[in-house]
Protein backbone atom coordinates (compact mmCIF):
# COMPACT_ATOMS: atom_id res chain seq x y z
CA UNK A 1 0.00 0.00 0.00
CA UNK A 2 0.84 3.51 -1.09
CA UNK A 3 1.97 6.13 1.42
CA UNK A 4 -0.80 7.86 0.04
CA UNK A 5 -2.96 4.79 0.91
CA UNK A 6 -2.07 4.08 4.36
CA UNK A 7 -2.78 7.21 5.01
CA UNK A 8 -6.44 7.15 4.02
CA UNK A 9 -6.83 4.17 5.25
CA UNK A 10 -5.79 5.71 8.88
CA UNK A 11 -7.70 8.32 8.61
CA UNK A 12 -10.73 6.31 7.43
CA UNK A 13 -10.77 3.66 10.35
CA UNK A 14 -10.19 6.80 12.97
CA UNK A 15 -13.36 8.19 11.88
CA UNK A 16 -14.88 4.72 12.04
CA UNK A 17 -14.16 5.17 15.67
CA UNK A 18 -15.70 8.26 16.70
CA UNK A 19 -19.02 6.74 18.09
CA UNK A 20 -17.23 4.41 20.35
CA UNK A 21 -14.76 7.08 21.35
CA UNK A 22 -17.54 9.89 22.01
CA UNK A 23 -19.00 7.10 24.29
CA UNK A 24 -16.03 6.23 26.54
CA UNK A 25 -15.20 9.84 26.40
CA UNK A 26 -18.57 10.70 27.96
CA UNK A 27 -18.31 8.04 30.65
CA UNK A 28 -15.42 9.65 31.76
CA UNK A 29 -16.02 13.41 31.01
CA UNK A 30 -19.49 13.53 32.52
CA UNK A 31 -20.82 16.13 29.72
CA UNK A 32 -21.33 15.37 26.05
CA UNK A 33 -19.31 19.29 24.98
CA UNK A 34 -16.24 18.02 26.75
CA UNK A 35 -16.40 14.61 25.81
CA UNK A 36 -16.32 16.02 22.04
CA UNK A 37 -13.44 18.11 23.04
CA UNK A 38 -11.62 15.30 24.22
CA UNK A 39 -12.59 13.18 21.01
CA UNK A 40 -11.30 16.02 19.09
CA UNK A 41 -8.05 16.45 21.08
CA UNK A 42 -7.77 13.18 20.47
CA UNK A 43 -8.11 12.52 16.96
CA UNK A 44 -5.61 15.63 16.74
CA UNK A 45 -3.36 13.84 18.66
CA UNK A 46 -3.49 10.71 16.61
CA UNK A 47 -2.80 12.22 13.26
CA UNK A 48 -0.11 13.97 14.72
CA UNK A 49 1.80 10.98 15.90
CA UNK A 50 0.22 8.37 13.28
CA UNK A 51 3.71 7.05 13.02
CA UNK A 52 3.76 5.43 16.66
CA UNK A 53 0.50 3.20 15.26
CA UNK A 54 1.43 -0.09 14.88
CA UNK A 55 0.05 -1.35 11.62
CA UNK A 56 -1.73 -4.61 12.17
CA UNK A 57 -2.64 -3.57 16.19
CA UNK A 58 -5.72 -2.32 17.39
CA UNK A 59 -6.42 1.23 16.66
CA UNK A 60 -9.36 1.20 18.98
CA UNK A 61 -6.65 0.31 22.07
CA UNK A 62 -4.61 3.06 20.72
CA UNK A 63 -7.32 5.75 20.69
CA UNK A 64 -8.63 4.60 23.87
CA UNK A 65 -5.55 4.98 25.46
CA UNK A 66 -4.79 8.43 23.82
CA UNK A 67 -8.36 9.57 25.34
CA UNK A 68 -7.63 8.38 28.73
CA UNK A 69 -4.12 9.89 29.18
CA UNK A 70 -5.86 13.62 28.03
CA UNK A 71 -8.45 13.31 29.88
CA UNK A 72 -6.40 12.28 33.37
CA UNK A 73 -3.79 15.07 31.88
CA UNK A 74 -6.26 17.68 32.05
CA UNK A 75 -7.92 16.22 35.40
CA UNK A 76 -4.48 16.50 37.02
CA UNK A 77 -3.83 20.35 35.38
CA UNK A 78 -6.87 21.27 36.97
CA UNK A 79 -7.16 19.36 39.99
CA UNK A 80 -10.70 18.18 39.29
CA UNK A 81 -12.58 15.66 41.24
CA UNK A 82 -15.33 13.72 40.94
CA UNK A 83 -17.49 13.24 37.42
CA UNK A 84 -20.97 13.38 36.91
CA UNK A 85 -22.70 12.79 33.61
CA UNK A 86 -25.41 14.87 33.10
CA UNK A 87 -28.45 13.53 32.83
CA UNK A 88 -28.93 15.70 29.61
CA UNK A 89 -26.36 14.09 27.71
CA UNK A 90 -27.27 10.94 28.74
CA UNK A 91 -29.26 10.12 25.24
CA UNK A 92 -27.10 12.05 23.17
CA UNK A 93 -23.99 9.69 22.89
CA UNK A 94 -26.03 6.33 21.15
CA UNK A 95 -27.18 8.03 18.44
CA UNK A 96 -30.77 7.18 19.51
CA UNK A 97 -30.41 3.73 19.04
CA UNK A 98 -30.56 1.85 22.10
CA UNK A 99 -33.54 3.74 23.66
CA UNK A 100 -36.52 4.12 21.78
CA UNK A 101 -39.25 3.59 24.21
CA UNK A 102 -39.81 5.85 26.96
CA UNK A 103 -39.41 3.51 29.13
CA UNK A 104 -35.68 2.59 27.85
CA UNK A 105 -34.49 6.45 27.55
CA UNK A 106 -35.50 6.83 31.20
CA UNK A 107 -33.70 3.83 32.04
CA UNK A 108 -30.31 4.39 29.97
CA UNK A 109 -30.31 7.81 31.20
CA UNK A 110 -30.53 6.39 35.01
CA UNK A 111 -27.77 3.79 34.13
CA UNK A 112 -25.80 6.76 32.83
CA UNK A 113 -26.29 8.43 36.10
CA UNK A 114 -25.12 5.98 38.07
CA UNK A 115 -22.22 5.19 36.23
CA UNK A 116 -21.46 9.11 36.86
CA UNK A 117 -21.19 8.25 40.42
CA UNK A 118 -18.65 5.39 40.34
CA UNK A 119 -15.29 6.13 41.00
CA UNK A 120 -13.14 7.01 37.84
CA UNK A 121 -11.33 3.32 38.00
CA UNK A 122 -14.41 0.96 37.86
CA UNK A 123 -16.41 3.79 35.30
CA UNK A 124 -12.87 3.35 33.19
CA UNK A 125 -13.02 -0.72 33.19
CA UNK A 126 -17.08 -0.55 32.82
CA UNK A 127 -17.31 1.75 30.23
CA UNK A 128 -14.69 -0.33 28.16
CA UNK A 129 -16.12 -3.90 28.98
CA UNK A 130 -19.31 -3.43 29.24
CA UNK A 131 -20.50 -0.65 26.99
CA UNK A 132 -17.60 -1.18 24.23
CA UNK A 133 -17.10 -4.71 24.10
CA UNK A 134 -13.34 -4.94 24.68
CA UNK A 135 -12.44 -8.30 26.76
CA UNK A 136 -10.71 -7.88 30.01
CA UNK A 137 -7.44 -8.54 28.89
CA UNK A 138 -8.04 -5.62 26.35
CA UNK A 139 -8.96 -3.32 28.96
CA UNK A 140 -6.20 -4.05 31.61
CA UNK A 141 -3.82 -2.88 27.88
CA UNK A 142 -5.64 -0.65 27.38
CA UNK A 143 -5.59 1.04 31.05
CA UNK A 144 -1.79 -0.20 31.77
CA UNK A 145 -3.62 -2.38 34.83
CA UNK A 146 -2.96 -6.09 35.63
CA UNK A 147 -5.98 -7.94 34.20
CA UNK A 148 -6.75 -8.67 38.36
CA UNK A 149 -7.00 -4.81 38.99
CA UNK A 150 -9.70 -5.20 35.99
CA UNK A 151 -12.14 -7.91 37.32
CA UNK A 152 -12.06 -6.49 40.72
CA UNK A 153 -13.06 -2.91 39.58
CA UNK A 154 -15.51 -4.40 37.31
CA UNK A 155 -16.66 -6.39 39.98
CA UNK A 156 -17.10 -3.19 42.41
CA UNK A 157 -18.66 -1.36 39.56
CA UNK A 158 -21.35 -4.01 38.96
CA UNK A 159 -21.88 -4.58 43.18
CA UNK A 160 -22.90 -0.02 43.33
CA UNK A 161 -24.71 0.16 40.31
CA UNK A 162 -26.86 -2.53 40.95
CA UNK A 163 -28.43 -0.99 44.37
CA UNK A 164 -28.75 2.06 42.35
CA UNK A 165 -30.82 0.80 39.27
CA UNK A 166 -32.74 -0.65 41.72
CA UNK A 167 -31.84 -4.46 40.69
CA UNK A 168 -31.45 -7.17 42.98
CA UNK A 169 -28.27 -9.26 42.88
CA UNK A 170 -29.67 -12.31 41.33
CA UNK A 171 -30.57 -10.28 38.31
CA UNK A 172 -26.72 -10.01 37.45
CA UNK A 173 -26.18 -11.61 34.15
Amino acid sequence: MTDQGAEIAFRRELVGLVPKLRRFALSLAGHMQDADDLVQAACEKALKNRSQFQPGSRMDSWMYRIVQTLWLDDRRRHKVRGTSIDPEDAHLSDGGKAASLPEDRMMLAKVRVAMGSLPEGQREVLSLVAIEGLSYRETADVLGLPIGTVMSRLSRARDSLLPKLGLAEGHRQ
